[in-house]
């Protein structure tokens, strides 16, 4: 008896509330960000920061995130968006359509800066954020799975995704279950937080070292998942485009991995504020120096010496 023979996808993918619609992908959206607000803050408390810094960098790392998303998808997938025949086609977030490359490169482009003007050390602060940025990856997901998008290719697995005749892809039509990539991208973004936090732990990493792993990770499977996808996309050479770009965002991340952790020789330490591994380490009480005793000379006496024999000394009168 086979328990699971296919995962349902949901009939509507919004609620109307008089002439409000409220659109299920933003909310999968909002509790991503809040998620990673609440990793990225636990890590950073715990180092001797405080919660308004990463409340600075979330607003302003989400508004240029979202605007990089979008800008990446209707520089990338302007055939996609062209399809919606209206003006505000290009901003139809709600319609999905984010890059991701483009919103991890925008958000955290913003956060870098937000950051910067605190005082605070950039790299300490990349390594922090990346278990949270792997944690809205893995729950944003799930917006396509409300939108019925972004699926892969048709399979008879007991785990594939049921679409709706509407939401099929030209030349699928014939097909009712395919492989469900939101839920693997989604599995395998928390199985990388668990890596991440593991590595964090057992190896001593110099920041960003930890970002760039997770860079590179994600850059891992967005690459397998772009050979199982079937949403219109351009391709090069037999590859997806994204799938391109994924190739040389591993190599970039894991390259400089490599030559951070294991080439370029570290500058001069610097002691672990609230962005480093441990709280801060205190300053060592001393005391003023005391200034070293002179020795006089010796004087040295002209002519022979005269010895007394010992017990031959008179008393003074």
């Amino acid at each position: 008896m086979t328990l699971l023979s296919s995962i349902p996808s949901p009939g509507h993918s919004t609620i109307d509330l008089g002439p409000l619609a409220i659109h299920f992908y933003g909310l999968m959206l909002l509790v991503a960000i809040a998620a990673a607000m609440w990793l990225t803050g636990i890590r950073y408390v715990h180092r001797g920061g405080n919660w308004d810094l990463i409340f600075q960098v979330a607003v302003w790392g989400v508004l240029a995130g979202v605007v990089g998303a979008r800008l990446y998808h209707d520089v990338t997938s302007w055939n996609e968006v062209s399809q919606i025949h209206h003006w505000w086609a290009p901003f139809a977030v709600w319609k999905g359509g984010l890059g991701i490359y483009g919103g991890i490169l925008f958000g955290v482009g913003a956060g870098v800066i937000i950051v910067h003007r605190a005082g605070e050390s950039i790299p300490k602060m990349l390594d922090i954020v990346a278990p949270g940025l792997l944690l809205a990856q893995a729950i944003g997901r799930w917006g396509n799975w409300w939108n019925q998008e972004l699926f892969g290719k048709p399979t008879n697995l007991p785990w594939g995704l049921k679409i709706d005749p509407a939401n099929r892809p030209a030349g699928y039509g014939s097909y009712s279950t395919f492989h469900p990539t939101f839920l693997y991208e989604s599995l395998l973004a928390l199985l990388g937080i668990g890596l991440l936090l593991l590595l964090e732990r057992r190896f001593k990493l110099r920041a960003p070292a930890l970002f760039s792993l997770y860079v590179a990770y994600y850059a891992l499977i967005r690459f397998f998942m772009e050979l199982l996808r079937i949403d219109p996309s351009h391709h090069f050479l037999g590859l997806r485009l994204n799938a391109w770009v994924s190739i040389l965002v591993f190599i970039c991340a894991w390259s400089f991995f490599v030559w951070w952790q294991f080439i370029r020789r570290p500058s001069e330490p610097v002691a672990d504020g609230p962005g480093g591994s441990g709280p801060p380490t205190p300053p060592t009480k001393r005391g003023p120096k005391k200034p070293k005793k002179k020795k006089e000379p010796s004087v040295r006496v002209k002519g022979p010496r005269m010895s007394v024999p010992k017990g031959r000394v008179r008393p003074g009168r």
